[in-house]
């Protein structure tokens, strides 16, 4: 009966500590984010501080890109195609994202937002 009540009593005990650690681990959180008609749709992505952040860029009927000044990404798809990249949100903030390319200067009108909210 002791044994009993003894397991019973760990259990209890761990719990809180078991939440606590469900709290904090971070969330997998994907996007694809179409880009066509010289803008990002969705143009306001919105996720948590130290959420792991998967982007697919899917690029329509010419060559687009995704840069994120704030977290040094850089990222290119070709016409047609996508390409799929991951990075942890660990800046509370808000940043704006774009497409760097030059060769269209209507590439300079696509924006977007990336809200990461703080834990």
């Amino acid at each position: 009966m002791k044994t009993c009540l003894a397991a019973v009593l760990l259990f209890v005990m761990a719990l809180p500590a078991t939440a606590a650690a469900q709290e904090q681990a971070p969330n997998r959180r994907a996007f694809t984010i179409v880009a066509a008609d010289y803008q990002f749709t969705p143009n306001r992505i919105e996720v948590s501080q130290d959420d792991l952040v998967r982007i697919t860029l899917q690029s329509e009927a010419r060559p687009h890109s995704f840069a994120l000044d704030a977290y040094r990404i850089i990222k290119r798809a070709a016409g047609g195609q996508s390409i799929t990249f991951e990075f942890r949100a660990d800046q509370a903030g808000r940043f704006e994202f774009y497409c760097n390319l030059t060769s269209d200067p209507r590439c300079a009108e696509m924006r977007g937002v990336l809200i990461v909210n703080p834990r």
